[in-house]
C-alpha cells in the first residue's frame, strides 16, 4: 500500500501537477489542507490557478482532504471530494492516521489527541516546514508545502506500508519526504 501526502498547495497548478506526477502510483492521497487559496499572509504562488487545481482534484479517485485555515465553504462547492473539518482519523493498510492541518489548537494538544485515538501516524500541515520524527510511539509528519515552502524545497511525502510476512497484525512502514522539483529524497 502506498500513500501520497501533500499540503499547502495554495492554488499552484504547476506544483500541484509536479506533486501528482510523483504520487501517481499511490493508492490514496492525503491532502492536509490549504488547497486553493493562497491566504492573506502569503504571496501568490507560482502558477496560481485554483480552477486548474480544482479540475485535477476532481479527476482523482482516492483523495482525503482536511480543511486548512485558507479553505473556505465555497471551495467545497467546487471540489467534489469532502473537505473534512477538524481532523480525520482513518486506517490504511492496518496503520491508523490522524490528519490535521494543525492551526486550531497547539501542536502538543493535537499530538495528545493522536495518542488518545491510538493513531500510529499524525500528519500535520500549516507551517510549510517539513518534519518527520517520533514522539514516543507516534510518528509525526509534516510534508511541508508543495507551493510556498518556508524551508527551501517544494515537497510531498510518500508512505509505503507492507505487511510483515507471517504476521497479520504488524507492518513495515517507510516514510520519505521528496523534493518535487528534483524528485530526490530529502534528509532531515
Amino acid at each position: 500500500m502506498k500513500i501520497g501526502v501533500m499540503s499547502d498547495t495554495h492554488g499552484s497548478l504547476p506544483y500541484f501537477e509536479k506533486a501528482l506526477d510523483l504520487l501517481n502510483d499511490c493508492d490514496v492521497i492525503f491532502h492536509i489542507g490549504d488547497v486553493l487559496y493562497h491566504g492573506p499572509r502569503n504571496d501568490l504562488p507560482e502558477g496560481y490557478n485554483p480552477k486548474g487545481v480544482i479540475e485535477k482534484i476532481n479527476n482523482l479517485d482516492n483523495i482525503i482532504i482536511t480543511r486548512g485555515n485558507c479553505d473556505a465553504d465555497v471551495d467545497q462547492m467546487v471540489i467534489k471530494h469532502p473537505i473534512e473539518d477538524g481532523y480525520v482519523l482513518t486506517e490504511v493498510g492496518q496503520v491508523t492516521f490522524l490528519l490535521d492541518h494543525g492551526y486550531l489548537e497547539p501542536k502538543e494538544e493535537i499530538i495528545q489527541r493522536a495518542k488518545n485515538k491510538e493513531a500510529n501516524v499524525l500528519i500535520l500541515g500549516h507551517t510549510h516546514v517539513k518534519e518527520l520524527y517520533m514522539d514516543e510511539d507516534l510518528v509525526v509528519l509534516n510534508p511541508g508545502s508543495t507551493s510556498i515552502p518556508k524551508d527551501g524545497s517544494h515537497s510531498v511525502a510518500v508512505i509505503e506500508i507492507e505487511p510483515i510476512e507471517g504476521n497479520h497484525h504488524q507492518v513495515d512502514m517507510d516514510i520519505n519526504l521528496i523534493d518535487i522539483t528534483t524528485g530526490q529524497i530529502i534528509e532531515l
